[in-house]
């Protein structure tokens, strides 16, 4: 919030292919599924994006949930705080780090045992022939193993879903040191959602270099070039979604 005698100004970029969202000027959504909690909409198809993704800041006891409809699944991951998940009436406690992917056709409820910032993404579960779909995924960020990214030791990849078949979504953790980068400009087909957990740097996308840090929301499109570069005093670490594991529909 900028004192009157203030210019404004902002880092956001709303282009046709991709966003950057600073979230200073994100104002609050109310949620009926989520009583009165802070809820910012990061990404959703009004802005091109093929999926929901949401930054929810909960007061202790407060919370929300779904009913399963089949469709759609979810992923919460606790930013800081902790969470009372129950999931099909079978409870689970998630600390700061703690995620769930929970499946279409699963009741959940979650409610804040904390002051607690969660990010919570949805998209249309993507059913796969021939493959069972996957039941509820839980897990701990602090203990997934961060592997050397193309033989950078300074880039560490966590990818906290399992890389298999009945998963149709990805959701990794990554760390850069101070100094390292992506080690090319990617393109790809699959659209990002990432939410800047830690440091800055400077991300490349389409054809600009644009500063990024803590707190930051990226929408990236199909086909995007992209690349990212840490900078400043601590190693820059971010949460980011991609679609994969699926043929290209035409």
């Amino acid at each position: 919030m900028r004192a009157q005698n203030q210019l404004l100004h902002s880092r956001a970029r709303v282009r046709p292919r991709y966003a950057l969202f600073p979230l200073e000027g994100y104002p609050f959504s109310r949620l009926p599924h989520w009583p009165g909690v802070e809820a910012r909409v990061l990404a959703s198809p009004a802005l091109g994006a093929a999926f929901v993704e949401k930054l929810i800041d909960a007061k202790k006891g407060q919370g929300g949930g779904a009913k399963g409809d089949g469709r759609v699944e979810t992923f919460l991951y606790v930013v800081t705080g902790g969470i009372d998940l129950t999931v099909d009436g079978k409870p689970q406690k998630l600390a700061a780090g703690g995620y769930a992917l929970v499946p279409p056709t699963s009741d959940y409820t979650a409610t804040a045992s904390a002051d607690s910032r969660l990010i919570l993404l949805k998209k249309a579960y993507e059913p796969l022939a021939g493959v069972t779909s996957p039941g509820l995924f839980i897990g701990d960020a602090a203990k997934v193993p961060g592997t050397v990214y193309m033989g950078d030791e300074g880039a560490r990849l966590q990818t906290l879903i399992p890389d298999e078949l009945p998963y149709d979504i990805a959701m990794n953790i990554f760390t850069f040191e101070t100094g390292h980068s992506l080690p090319y400009v990617e393109t790809h087909v699959m659209e990002h959602g990432l939410w800047f957990l830690q440091g800055k740097g400077l991300y490349y996308l389409d054809d600009t270099w644009m500063e990024v840090e803590k707190d930051d929301f990226i929408w990236m499109g199909p086909y995007v070039p992209q690349s990212f570069y840490a900078t400043g005093p601590v190693a820059s670490k971010y949460l980011y979604y991609k679609n994969v594991n699926r043929e290209i529909p035409v």
